[in-house]
């Protein structure tokens, strides 16, 4: 039998976030006692006006297939979702409906991606956005950042990096797996540098924009600079603000031509996303918002938990992340001992812990060598966690 696969698939590498989440849920089922800080996914119930929606939506029969973009009211909702939480003002026939934010990120790039294209970066970053570009055919090209500039990438380095091939720039604001939150004025000093190359495309991935920790509306690319804004596409979704990760529910507002080509590939991929989640998210984006206040005063404190009892490990340390529910751990004092953050990584899941080492987010591009952990835990399982971590690499 002959069980070659193709080279677009050998250009990519598994999730590694997703290989040490599920490495974890072996070990709990083989008996060992494992805090998993390893997935970025919140620990509070679905709101329940959430799931009645949902239950509603059944008992109405709307279990048939959807428009491929996602249905009328959802698309709607999303539209106010934009204008609402982000500033963005953009109509509903601008707005793709997708099985998740991260397949709303895979269609657009490779709608507009062709071999020789590059696409920039910030470092570290998520760890599926290399993997996109290079299934595509692209170049991914590393922006190094750091704890110093918080972990933001400048108009300088931006101005440095781009190139006759750069088709694309990736944004995330809150960040993954920093917390890195961009400024209006962060935004503008980019925006002034982007004018200048009338190529390159710019993903703004918001998913994290409710969970902000500081004073202010949150800032996005294509409200900051709206003339550039027919070459902006701004992800969003509710996973991570509502608790519905395993809804798969991701929406993307940008210029009709882009929209377009991806609906267009996902008529092929997937057709619509689930119809009885949409009717979810319709509820989570026009429903009571006033629970997301609490969740992020609890996040808050969590954050502030970790951040302290990390700083106070010695061979450690992390910067006060701004937004999203991540801390990224500086572990370099420590690489003596232990060679590399993966191997870190798999001592501290023999103590118990599950987390992810730094390099599988582009960390050996920025010099920095540590690991990612979650506070999307309760606070029981953070104070056990943190203790395990100290008691580790004591």
């Amino acid at each position: 039998m002959d069980t070659t696969l193709s080279s677009a698939l050998a250009r990519i590498s598994p999730s590694r976030t997703n290989a040490m989440t599920d490495r974890a849920f072996e070990l709990r089922a083989a008996g060992h006692d494992i805090i998993s800080l390893s997935v970025g996914e919140p620990d509070f119930p679905t709101p329940a006006h959430v799931v009645e929606a949902c239950k509603a939506a059944l008992d109405a029969g709307d279990t048939r297939y959807t428009a491929v973009a996602g249905t009328a009211a959802l698309r709607k909702a999303a539209a106010l979702h934009f204008e609402r939480d982000l500033g963005l003002v953009t109509d509903p026939s601008r707005i793709i409906v997708s099985a998740g934010g991260k397949q709303s990120i895979f269609l657009a790039l490779l709608a507009t991606l062709n071999a020789g294209d590059e696409v920039l970066i910030p470092a570290p970053w998520w760890v599926s956005y290399p993997e996109i570009v290079g299934f595509a055919g692209a170049t991914a090209v590393p922006v190094p950042t750091g704890p110093a500039n918080g972990f933001r990438m400048t108009a300088e380095q931006l101005a440095a990096a781009i190139t006759p091939q750069t088709r694309w720039l990736l944004l995330n604001s809150p960040g993954n797996p920093t917390g890195a939150t961009y400024s209006a004025q962060d935004l503008q000093a980019l925006g002034e540098v982007l004018r200048a190359h009338p190529r390159v495309l710019v993903m703004s991935d918001d998913i994290y924009a409710p969970l902000r920790y500081s004073e202010g509306r949150h800032a996005t690319l294509a409200v900051e600079c709206p003339d550039l804004a027919d070459r902006i596409l701004t992800v969003s979704g509710v996973s991570k603000s509502h608790a519905m990760t395993g809804f798969r529910i991701g929406v993307a507002a940008g210029p009709a031509w882009l929209i377009g080509a991806m609906g267009k590939l996902q008529s092929h991929v997937s057709g619509n996303a689930c119809s009885i989640s949409q009717a979810g998210a319709v509820a989570a984006f026009e429903g009571p918002q006033e629970f997301l206040r609490d969740w992020r005063d609890r996040f808050r404190a969590r954050r502030d938990l970790c951040v302290a009892a990390i700083n106070a490990i010695p061979g450690l340390s992390t910067p006060v992340p701004d937004g999203a529910f991540y801390c990224m751990i500086d572990a370099a004092p420590l690489m003596d001992r232990f060679g590399d953050d993966e191997a870190l990584a798999m001592h501290l899941l023999e103590h118990g812990v599950a987390i992810v080492a730094a390099s599988a987010f582009g960390g050996a591009h920025c010099d920095f060598r540590g690991f990612r952990i979650s506070f999307a835990a309760d606070e029981v399982q953070l104070t056990e966690a943190l203790a395990r971590i100290a008691k580790a690499v004591a």
